[in-house]
């Protein structure tokens, strides 16, 4: 192992800037879950617009080679749910950060819909179908079209801001990195 006198987070590329940026905007974080009975994917997403219109629209920059991008691309559906505070084992889960013994899915109750499990304990969600995609960076932007959904009351949503959870009233607090 080699020791470099230099910070290894300092020196900022162009590449660094945007990440940091990226970082500063925070957003909710959702899950997006798309198939059923055994073949299931889900993926932790917090980069997700919402776009009204005669019919709403959801925006959103996935990861083009998870499993969730693979399955929703074949099915055309899928299910978004905010999540909450409580559920933070869980996103880190669904986002592959945390291990999940038999699987993410495993971790919280869902019920099986015809677009895709339902996290049942998430109190807004809807049922989308695919209408357009198109790589974006090294993401791909989904444009999903909201066919079913369900608001409640969110007073506690899961906020994902410069590399952590956090609740949303504690979003703008924290070290300014």
């Amino acid at each position: 192992m080699t020791i470099h006198p230099e910070h290894p987070f300092t020196g900022h590329t162009p590449t660094d800037e945007v990440r940091r940026l990226r970082a500063r905007l925070g957003g909710v974080v959702t899950l997006w879950t798309a198939g059923d009975g055994a073949e299931r994917a889900g993926l932790t997403v917090s980069s997700v617009m919402v776009a009204r219109g005669d019919e709403g629209r959801v925006l959103s920059l996935v990861d083009p080679l998870s499993d969730f991008a693979e399955l929703f691309e074949r099915t055309d559906r899928a299910v978004v749910h905010l999540l909450r505070w409580h559920h933070r084992d869980l996103a880190d889960a669904f986002a592959g950060l945390s291990p999940a013994p038999g699987g993410p899915f495993r971790m919280a109750e869902f019920e099986e819909t015809d677009h895709g499990p339902r996290l049942l304990s998430a109190g807004t969600w809807a049922r989308v179908e695919r209408e357009a995609q198109t790589e974006v960076g090294w993401s791909r932007l989904y444009t999903a079209r909201v066919v079913d959904l369900h608001v409640d009351v969110e007073n506690d949503p899961l906020v994902h801001r410069r590399g952590r959870y956090r609740r949303a009233a504690d979003a703008d607090s924290g070290d300014d990195q």
